[in-house]
């Protein structure tokens, strides 16, 4: 999460080590493609980023996108922020032996919220599985603050919960989140309780709020590439 505002519940669920130590297999089980969403986002970001580009990934916690951007752009670099400890030390484990060869000297992790990021300007930027987390003001203060910090034209990618908010459409899709992630192997009750915390505890948009909010923060070309149950992504440019 990239903000101190709202969310403390899930805030507290990232900084508890036990289920810090079950994060990395529950994103592909609720998040239908999440490794083509992982692949995409290099190839979008790489459209208009330089070969060395350097990278700020907000939301960084877990490191599963650092990963594969990291090794499908080798010669990037990256700044991954994160205000989890612990999923900051989870994301280290996640680069594994790479962390200790070329690729330690090219991922910096950085323990805060967007303000705690480095000025930049930055090349290129993501955020994912993240602005779900924030009330709409905060989530446009956040995405302002990550446009603040690129370069001119350079791309951004910010895919996250979005789905639908009428009231017999919300609960449909939260029904159908559950039931995708039991079909991936996820405990039912686990489902869901997920499905509960989603509901009470996330300020989920529809598709229409969170384009708008985007073009808010100055990203007028916002422009929608994934769309996959109740997750969605999209491409802009500062």
């Amino acid at each position: 999460m990239p903000s101190k505002a709202g969310a403390q519940h899930f805030l507290e669920v990232f900084s508890d080590p036990e289920r810090v130590a079950r994060y990395a297999d529950g994103p592909r089980r609720f998040v239908p493609g999440l490794a083509d969403l992982h692949r995409m986002t290099g190839i979008l970001l790489a459209e208009r980023a330089p070969r060395d580009a350097r990278v700020l990934v907000l939301g960084a916690g877990g490191g599963l996108e650092l990963k594969a951007l990291a090794e499908a752009h080798p010669e990037w670099s990256f700044v991954g922020v994160d205000p989890s400890a612990e999923m900051l030390g989870l994301a280290a484990h996640t680069l594994g032996p790479l962390a200790l060869g070329p690729l330690g000297a090219r991922v910096e992790l950085v323990q805060g919220y967007i303000e705690d990021a480095p000025a930049g300007p930055f090349d290129a930027a993501t955020c994912l599985l993240t602005l779900h987390f924030l009330a709409s003001d905060e989530r446009r203060r956040t995405a302002s603050e990550i446009r603040r910090r690129l370069k001119p034209g350079a791309p951004f990618v910010a895919a996250h919960g979005s789905f639908p908010q009428g009231q017999d459409e919300r609960a449909l899709w939260l029904s159908r989140y559950a039931a995708f992630a039991i079909t991936s192997g996820v405990d039912a009750d686990q489902a869901n309780a997920a499905r509960t915390a989603v509901d009470t505890s996330v300020s989920m948009l529809s598709p229409e709020q969170d384009e708008a909010i985007l073009r808010e923060a100055g990203f007028a070309d916002a422009a929608l590439f994934f769309a996959a149950f109740t997750w969605r992504g999209w491409i802009a440019h500062a």
